[in-house]
């Protein structure tokens, strides 16, 4: 019994670390009492996210390469908020099958899985907010758990595809998602190679590779990760109730900041459909402004405003 117990285990580890890579591979579901835990196995390609950090301590720092870290924090930020979240979740506006895609490349650079499965977790999430069904709720389990024990169980490694059959249509959206590793991977070689050749033809930069690599990938991809989230955690805590919501979402303009406008949390929550979450002129909302140079330069159309009715509700 025991003999048989062992092949078993191994295939079930293989079939896990194959989905590293293809998220498409059949993996067999541990038993029932494991679900709502961390699947560590899964998780380990996270962990490492976080660990590669530490490079800092070997690699050293340039102004180069902080700067290469802003400047893809913002790009990425952008293509989360804009696209991921108001575009594919919502559709808060239009746009063409080019300019969704290179949006759609830029937001799998994030280390956030596909757009699929981002804007299926999202769906969920405002049809069941805050309760037993949200995924990310910060109910009982805490605060750790909503901004991101919950990203690393075993269930929430899936696309729900039935919450998302608007966007299975398109074969390239399709690809993202089962291979989501691909254009990080991608991004992490690319930056390795700029370093490399900053190092090289511009010495005086006082960059390399290895730098480039830990500064413009792991530690800005950490901070981006980090920087969403709290919309999960902190912005269902923390911050002032204009719309009275089934739900605890809150305005925060600190979060706003950081997130491009996620942090209108509350305004969001009341009304989704809007393409601006920073309902009020003095409520910043980056993306917001983005999306305005884009329908600008005729990338994006159908920009949904806020409705005069969504305002006269307002409690405060």
């Amino acid at each position: 019994m025991h003999t048989e117990a062992r092949p078993h285990a191994r295939g079930v580890r293989t079939q896990r670390l194959r989905a590293w890579f293809d998220t498409g591979a059949p993996v067999a579901s541990r038993d029932a009492a494991s679900e709502g835990r961390i699947d560590w196995l899964r998780a380990t390609p996270f962990v490492a996210l976080h660990l590669g950090c530490l490079g800092v301590v070997w690699v050293g720092v340039s102004p180069v390469a902080v700067a290469v870290a802003v400047l893809l924090y913002a790009v990425r930020m952008f293509a989360l908020t804009g696209f991921y979240h108001r575009y594919f979740s919502h559709k808060a506006f239009r746009t063409g099958r080019w300019t969704q895609g290179v949006f759609a490349v830029l937001g799998a650079a994030c280390v956030q899985r596909g757009p699929m499965w981002w804007a299926s977790h999202h769906r969920r999430h405002h049809c069941h907010a805050d309760t037993d069904l949200d995924p990310h709720a910060p109910g009982p389990r805490g605060l750790l758990w909503s901004h991101m024990g919950w990203f690393l169980t075993e269930e929430a490694f899936a696309t729900d595809c039935r919450r998302v059959r608007d966007l299975a249509r398109y074969p390239e959206l399709r690809w993202l998602d089962r291979f989501d590793t691909a254009v990080p991977v991608a991004l992490a070689a690319l930056l390795y190679l700029l370093g490399a050749a900053l190092e090289r033809w511009a010495p005086g930069l006082g960059t390399s590779g290895p730098q480039m690599l830990v500064w413009g990938f792991f530690v800005s991809t950490v901070v981006l990760f980090h920087a969403t989230v709290t919309i999960n955690s902190l912005a269902h805590r923390y911050g002032r109730r204009r719309f009275e919501t089934r739900d605890d979402s809150r305005n925060n303009a600190w979060l706003a900041l950081l997130t491009f406008g996620e942090g209108w949390h509350n305004n969001h929550h009341f009304y989704p459909g809007s393409a601006r979450q920073g309902f009020r002129w003095f409520e910043i909302d980056l993306t917001w402004y983005g999306l305005l140079l884009l329908e600008r330069l005729g990338l994006v159309w159908d920009l949904r405003p806020v409705p005069q009715w969504v305002m006269a509700r307002a409690v405060r």
